[in-house]
């Protein structure tokens, strides 16, 4: 393709030493043909290096002090040169013709976000890969994608799913580097409130790992609790800044409500917050997300014993 724009993906890598080859490959491997590939290796110290270096002049690398993925991308972006932007994590996949058919469907636009296709596999076995469609894939205006992917609070916001134009994320600013946990929510709806329209692109697939030991998504530590409330505080913001309406406000609620439900019984001074700001918006009709045999006891005691007991007897399947 004659004078192709530039597609950068970006990863951020830390001890992703299992993983960041398979990453790699499949990024290399887009079928898009005017590509640059920029990782930055934030303080590895598991072989993550190494196996970075076997790529020679394939990809850039870059290498900082310990901070934390906010940060790495951050610093991806202020070395990349490409018209459009792809986060993408080091322990996911891409299928080989993603970035071309995200460039196609945005053809060309510099106010749109290009989304894709998603599937959950385990560890290192494709053969888990599952589809689950959602409903907000198909073509909306971004308050609306918003608002629906947030009412049953369970949005997936995961950085490559999305394809950004440059001018996007110079209007809308780069990543919050004081977030760890959920940064990516905050993130992308800050974009997302800054972009014309999201299109959807059928056959552009991401394939995203899940049960990753020591997995970011599954700490509960304070620091992380802190991370994901200032998160999910600042991130519907960003939407309730814009609309107003009863939609947007129950969208916001549920996903605060979960918040409440994900932490109990920790950190009460943080749910105590949660739940003033949901009283605020007009309340919440989320129920606890949880297995059947939470769900068939929460019926029977309330979910807060529930949860309770769920906790003692470890995660029932």
């Amino acid at each position: 393709m004659i004078n192709a724009p530039l597609v950068s993906i970006l990863i951020p890598c830390r001890n992703a030493h299992r993983y960041v080859a398979a990453a790699l490959r499949s990024a290399l491997d887009q079928t898009w043909p005017n590509k640059e590939i920029i990782v930055v290796d934030d303080a590895s110290t598991d072989g993550s290096s190494e196996i970075l270096g076997q790529f020679g002049q394939e990809i850039k690398i870059f290498r900082h002090e310990k901070r934390n993925a906010s940060a790495t991308r951050n610093r991806a972006f202020q070395e990349s040169r490409g018209e459009f932007i792809k986060f993408f994590d080091a322990d996911d996949l891409l299928e080989p013709r993603m970035v071309e058919l995200e460039m196609n469907r945005l053809a060309g636009s510099l106010t749109a976000v290009a989304s894709a296709e998603w599937g959950r596999f385990y560890q290192d076995d494709i053969a888990t890969l599952r589809f689950n469609p959602q409903s907000v894939w198909r073509d909306m205006s971004p308050l609306d994608w918003l608002v629906e992917s947030w009412m049953e609070a369970q949005p997936m916001t995961q950085p490559a799913l999305f394809l950004i134009p440059r001018p996007v994320i110079e209007k809308s600013g780069l990543w919050d580097e004081r977030l760890s946990l959920l940064d990516d929510f905050e993130f992308f709806a800050r974009v997302l409130c800054h972009a014309s329209e999201v299109l959807f692109t059928p056959g552009a697939r991401l394939y995203y790992r899940s049960g990753v030991s020591g997995s970011l998504s599954g700490r509960k530590s304070r620091p992380s609790a802190e991370s994901a409330f200032q998160s999910l505080l600042t991130g519907t913001a960003h939407l309730l800044r814009r609309r107003q309406d009863a939609g947007a406000k129950l969208a916001c609620a549920n996903l605060l409500q979960d918040f409440i439900y994900s932490y109990y019984p920790l950190y009460p001074d943080l749910r105590f917050q949660m739940d003033e700001r949901i009283a605020e918006l007009g309340g919440s009709n989320q129920p606890p997300s949880g297995p059947p045999r939470f769900q068939k006891l929460r019926r029977l005691t309330g979910w807060k014993l529930a949860r309770l007991i769920q906790q003692l007897a470890g995660a029932w399947k």
